[in-house]
């Protein structure tokens, strides 16, 4: 297994989590971003930079995430597409993406799009609270040691 993080817009405070749980268990853990991040020094720690673009990052990602792999994203239609592969996706709030409910976040992401869209939602994602990154280390753990 090796953990693939969507890193340009996952938070510092999930980056600290991958970082320890990458040295604990001793997985890879491939930062993908189309500028330069901080990451601390470990042979469990790399990143890749790609190109500017629209989805280079994600196209990156599904092109080189195996079967079993974990991604790190809060981007359903990167989820949905390693999903295919056979990967695991974990978003920054803790929602494991399967192949049993990823049709439905597709659904209500569409949903949400239109809706603002329409000028009758004008808010993102709320910023990530303690419990949100409490939910983001239990599933991290989970995948990692059943998988």
């Amino acid at each position: 297994m090796q953990i693939w993080v969507d890193a340009d817009a996952c938070p510092k405070a999930i980056k600290e989590v991958i970082f320890r749980a990458s040295k604990r268990t001793e997985v890879m853990s491939t930062f993908v971003s189309n500028h330069l991040i901080s990451l601390p020094a470990s042979i469990f720690i790399k990143r890749v930079i790609v190109s500017q673009g629209f989805d280079v990052a994600d196209r990156y990602i599904i092109e080189h995430a195996r079967p079993n792999d974990l991604v790190i994203t809060s981007d359903i239609p990167l989820a949905n597409e390693v999903i295919k592969k056979g990967a695991h996706a974990l978003s920054h709030r803790g929602t494991h993406y399967t192949q049993r409910n990823i049709s439905q976040h597709m659904a209500n992401r569409e949903l949400f799009g239109s809706l603002r869209d329409c000028g009758l939602l004008n808010s993102g994602p709320s910023t990530i609270a303690k419990k949100d990154l409490q939910l983001f280390a239990n599933g991290l753990d989970k995948i990692l040691t059943h998988s």
